[in-house]
């Protein structure tokens, strides 16, 4: 087993999710690996990853208001809103989701369902240059 890793930058434009299947199966395909895992993980603290549904966007727009609703942006009871608004709401959608996710790959590729796709989540309003490491483990 060898290990690679590279870091992926991704700008956002604010709240929602981005794909990122492509990015690390690009990566994947350069690295010559064919089977092994692929360790994926945002170093930040208000954006997270998620596996989700890459057919519909309304599905991901669901879990979106979903969350905006259970934590929103102006909840009176927070103290720790030096960045804004969406400061302190965006580190609890962070801590309830998650900045890592491993997916398994054969035969040089991602095995990943059917309509299922790789996404960052940016929880932040405004736009933010976002890194992504990928660890591959594999042969």
């Amino acid at each position: 087993m060898s290990i690679q890793q590279e870091t992926l930058s991704v700008q956002t434009s604010g709240k929602g999710t981005i794909e990122i299947t492509g990015k690390v199966q690009e990566f994947l395909s350069r690295s010559g690996f064919q089977s092994g895992a692929a360790t994926v993980f945002v170093q930040h603290t208000s954006c997270s990853l998620v596996i989700m549904e890459n057919a519909d966007p309304s599905a991901r727009r669901d879990l979106e208001v979903f969350m905006d609703d259970l934590v929103p942006d102006d909840y009176p009871k927070f103290i720790h809103t030096y960045e804004g608004p969406d400061d302190m709401p965006s580190h609890i959608k962070m801590a309830l989701t998650r900045t890592t996710e491993v997916i398994p790959f054969s035969n040089g590729h991602l095995c990943l369902g059917t309509w299922q796709g790789i996404f960052l989540w940016e929880h932040r309003v405004q736009s933010h240059a976002r890194k992504i490491i990928v660890s591959l483990n594999g042969e």
